[in-house]
């Protein structure tokens, strides 16, 4: 018989996993593209745009080459300075974007703050690639 402390310990590990599977299986579309959203906007603050194009989706990279990616998005953010600090504004799940292939995309949208620039939003817009993995597709600052 298990004494009444393991029974304890044996009902919090199953309980603990079962959350954990539970949360893992609630995560939504725009959750799972949010995360790869934000994990992407660390290299481009980081400046690293060859990984940011790198880990970018195929529709991205088609659209522009990683030389043609890093001289635009440098020229674009360099006015802008060092990122202050990032809120998410909104994020919505759609299967249809003006330009682009119908898919599943996220369309999230940031309020920034920069050193040169009190406000910003930042439109970043991940899809799911044809490898089942979300990637950006899409990046725009005003």
């Amino acid at each position: 018989m298990l004494s009444n402390t393991y029974r304890v310990v044996a009902a919090t590990l199953v309980a603990a996993l079962l959350t954990s599977g539970i949360v893992m299986a609630s995560d939504t579309k725009e959750d799972q593209a949010l995360a790869v959203a934000t994990q992407w906007l660390g290299l481009v603050d980081e400046q690293k745009y060859d990984e940011s194009w790198e880990s970018a989706a195929s529709f991205f990279k088609q659209a522009v080459s990683q030389e043609q990616w890093g001289q635009a998005v440098s020229a674009a953010m360099a006015p802008f300075g060092a990122l202050l600090s990032r809120e998410l504004r909104s994020k919505q799940f759609t299967t249809s974007l003006p330009g682009a292939p119908d898919g599943e995309y996220v369309v999230i949208q940031f309020t920034a703050t920069f050193e040169n620039k009190a406000s910003a939003v930042e439109t970043i817009t991940p899809m799911l690639d044809s490898d089942g993995q979300w990637r950006v597709a899409g990046y725009f600052v005003k």
